[in-house]
């Protein structure tokens, strides 16, 4: 052996090791965390769809997820509070009655020209039953 031999040192470098895929017991986590999120928002009437949770997606496209957040969920809600609201006002104020606005939601445009278009082709109505039917009162 040479005089060098001796003199050879090793280096110790230190490495990072970051895997580039999930490991099962990681897959696992996340499908536990997606499955009670989708719960959650189950439980309290939205759908997954909306809350960008893959699977369960039951409606056809995130219009038609929306459209059914605000039918089944927001106008209910909506709905309830104003009745207890117009009930709590009643011995101050008399009584009271407080309607949403369904107009103002554009979530649910689609529905309203639908409706409209309907109502606007159906020549046997008087126009007074096409006011009724679009939920404007008679005119004046």
């Amino acid at each position: 052996m040479g005089p060098h031999v001796s003199s050879l040192h090793t280096r110790s470098y230190v490495h990072n090791w970051k895997p580039l895929a999930l490991s099962p017991k990681d897959m696992d986590f996340v499908e536990a965390k997606s499955g009670a999120a989708r719960e959650i928002a189950l439980a309290f009437g939205v759908p997954p769809l909306l809350l960008g949770l893959p699977g369960d997606n039951t409606h056809a496209n995130y219009a038609e997820a929306n459209r059914a957040f605000y039918r089944q969920t927001v106008i209910p809600l909506v709905r309830r509070t104003a009745e207890s609201l117009a009930h709590w006002l009643e011995p101050a104020f008399g009584p009271a009655r407080l309607e949403p606005d369904l107009d103002a939601i554009e979530a649910l445009a689609p529905e309203r020209e639908s409706l409209w278009r309907r109502v606007g082709d159906a020549d046997f109505l008087t126009d007074a039953e096409k006011r009724a039917a679009v939920g404007y009162g008679a005119a004046d």
